[in-house]
């Protein structure tokens, strides 16, 4: 069984009029140089999933200039026994769409049949900077094992943020509140008990497991005021907490509180004072455990996009990370400035070469 794109098609999307791609089951190496467009392959692969893609931009920021007239990726994936042909877009700006065989869908029906990961260079500094970006990546993960999260964590924000603009406008009749704080308590003990089953599952990953990177002991710290069991006991907690929420002018407890803690398991050695190298080495460990866990249960492993891949990893490493995306069987996007970067992968690979003239990129395969 395998995850995998045979084709790729993308229209006016960023620096690329037209690419069109016809692809096996091998990892994807892309190099050109920087500018060139390498990413904006990987970006329009990641759309392919439930969310903002990669580079987390809006449907107008992805439209080539200048002709802003919209943009179009598509795709035909073989998942598991089945093949789908995908299509998402955007015309002038609007929020994007998504067809499945044909069909219009929702976002989120991508998720139950196309997993794909992405560690691109602004998630070095994941464990250095804000809460926001560890859930972010977490929250990735867990979607992988859940595809129901995704609807789960759209539901809960949208309560809150009308929780948030009652508590904004001081208003404290709690008629106004009830039903939003229950929608809030029962979506955000779902997400809180999703993303523990995914600690657990790449706990179990990363036991054992022949690799040549190093573990990541994952704990999830739900914030200072915690993170109730029960939907019940959470909506108790919501209300009890109102006149400190209207103090704050936001909600202060559940699962948008929450920070993930990473720690280098063989030192002991929390992940935010780990070296540059240790950090990024952490994180490839965590992708490839996540990889192996979703091979194991949900049948093959996710696509992987690993933008500048390269970077802080020796050569050793680079070849053992090869070794172990192929081993895996993983359609593994990867991109650096040159093919030499790629050189022990050899024909276990499939290359892509991308140029950039006048502000058009071209995507050759070599």
């Amino acid at each position: 069984m395998t995850l995998s794109l045979s084709a790729l098609t993308l229209s006016h999307f960023r620096s690329h009029k037209v690419a069109r791609l016809a692809l096996d089951r091998r990892p994807v190496a892309i190099h050109g140089p920087n500018g060139a467009g390498k990413t904006n392959v990987l970006e329009a692969v990641s759309l392919l999933s439930p969310g903002r893609g990669l580079r987390r931009a809006s449907a107008e920021d992805m439209t080539r200039r200048p002709e802003a007239l919209g943009w179009k990726v598509s795709g035909v994936l073989q998942s598991l026994a089945q093949v789908h042909e995908l299509e998402t877009w955007s015309e002038g700006g609007a929020a994007r769409q998504v067809r499945i065989d044909g069909k219009a869908a929702a976002q989120t029906a991508l998720g139950r049949i196309a997993r794909v990961l992405w560690l691109i260079p602004s998630m070095d500094r994941l464990w250095i900077e804000g809460a926001e970006g560890r859930r972010r990546f977490l929250d990735r993960m867990t979607l992988s094992f859940l595809p129901d999260h995704a609807q789960l964590s759209l539901d809960y924000d949208k309560a809150m943020r009308e929780r948030n603009r009652l508590l904004k406008d001081m208003v404290r009749d709690g008629h106004w509140y009830a039903a939003l704080e229950r929608r809030m308590a029962e979506t955000g003990v779902a997400i809180h008990a999703n993303r523990m089953q995914a600690l657990r599952d790449l706990a179990e990953a990363q036991s054992g497991a022949q690799t040549a990177f190093p573990a990541a002991d994952l704990t999830l710290q739900p914030g200072e005021l915690g993170m109730p069991e029960t939907a019940e006991d959470a909506a108790q907690a919501l209300a009890e907490g109102r006149t400190r929420d209207l103090a704050a002018g936001r909600t202060m407890m559940g699962p948008h509180r929450a920070d993930l803690y990473g720690v280098y398991a063989a030192k002991g050695v929390p992940a935010k004072d780990c070296s540059t190298g240790e950090q990024k080495a952490l994180l490839v460990s965590l992708i490839l455990a996540n990889a192996r866990a979703l091979a194991r249960d949900f049948g093959a492993p996710p696509l992987l996009l690993l933008d500048e891949v390269a970077a802080h990893l020796d050569a050793d490493r680079r070849a053992a990370l090869y070794d172990e995306i192929c081993a895996l069987g993983a359609q593994a996007w990867m991109t650096g400035t040159g093919p030499e970067l790629f050189d022990t992968l050899g024909d276990r690979a499939q290359y892509l070469h991308v140029t950039e003239t006048d502000g058009v990129s071209e995507a050759t395969q070599v």
